[in-house]
């Protein structure tokens, strides 16, 4: 190779291109860190409704580093998506030294569990609201599945002029809802079978329980659906007889309300 001009020549001219390419590319860099190309405005694409534009600002100024070329624009969305009711950032660079910067933010739709609330998906997030919220709870993991039964049953129970104002699953995969309406509140326990249909039979059972009870001057306010073709209604006032086998030897208790059955027994 050394008493070879023309291989001789050809290192040459590689080395000689690949330190160009070294220097070239180091100037590049060089360039594109230099204050010329720092962001000069960052905007908003929409006005916010819930998310804080000062806490906004001030996580821009701490976490947002680099200039139109060496932003690392994940780690700016992971930085801005820490800030309360943020559900997604999009950032878009615009030449020569300006970034847009487009929030979704959540829309809460119910409590989760006394602590924290859950958007419109069906997702868990901290936030403070001090407006007036359904209430759900549920196992870990479980928010999706109760907002999907708060939407499904709300339709459900609408024809009756009922609002869900609670919803409850339980670690055994039990529902509760409470329900209310004009001046009146009902406890529906709907168990875990099944759930929706006995809720849809309660509902076309109503005007001739429930519904009829109401109208005569006695409202209910506990209904339990856990059984197999009927409920049991919670009627204040009322005493149900106990069968005197299992009462002998014992004394009857009365706390002023009882249970009336509407349907064959239960499989609770």
């Amino acid at each position: 190779m050394w008493d070879d001009p023309r291989q001789l020549n050809a290192a040459a001219l590689a080395f000689a291109l690949a330190a160009a390419g070294l220097l070239a590319w180091g100037a590049l860099a060089w360039l594109a860190r230099q204050p010329l190309f720092a962001f000069r405005e960052v905007v908003l694409s929409a006005p916010l409704q819930r998310a804080s534009a000062g806490e906004l600002e001030a996580m821009i100024r701490e976490e947002l580093a680099g200039t139109f070329f060496t932003m690392n624009l994940d780690r700016a969305r992971s930085a801005l998506a820490r800030v309360s009711w943020v559900r997604n950032v999009a950032l878009r660079r615009q030449w020569p030294r300006r970034l847009e910067v487009t929030i979704e933010e959540h829309e809460a739709l119910a409590r989760w569990n006394g602590s924290a609330l859950v958007n419109v998906q069906g997702e868990v997030f901290a936030a403070e609201y001090q407006g007036e919220l359904p209430a759900f709870s549920g196992p870990e993991g479980a928010a999706a599945e109760v907002t999907r039964r708060f939407r499904e049953w709300s339709e459900v129970l609408a024809p009756l002029a009922l609002v869900v104002r609670e919803l409850r699953l339980t670690a055994r995969g039990s529902w509760h809802v409470v329900a209310a309406g004009d001046a009146t509140a009902l406890e529906i326990e709907l168990g875990r079978e099944d759930a929706g249909d006995r809720l849809a039979r309660f509902v076309a059972a109503f005007g001739r329980t429930v519904g009829a009870l109401a109208k005569a001057g006695t409202r209910i306010g506990h209904v339990d659906l856990r059984y197999r073709n009927g409920f049991a209604a919670r009627v204040p006032g009322f005493k149900e007889r106990a069968p005197k086998a299992a009462v002998t030897g014992s004394r009857e208790r009365n706390d002023g309300a009882g249970m009336a059955r509407h349907g064959p027994d239960s499989d609770a």
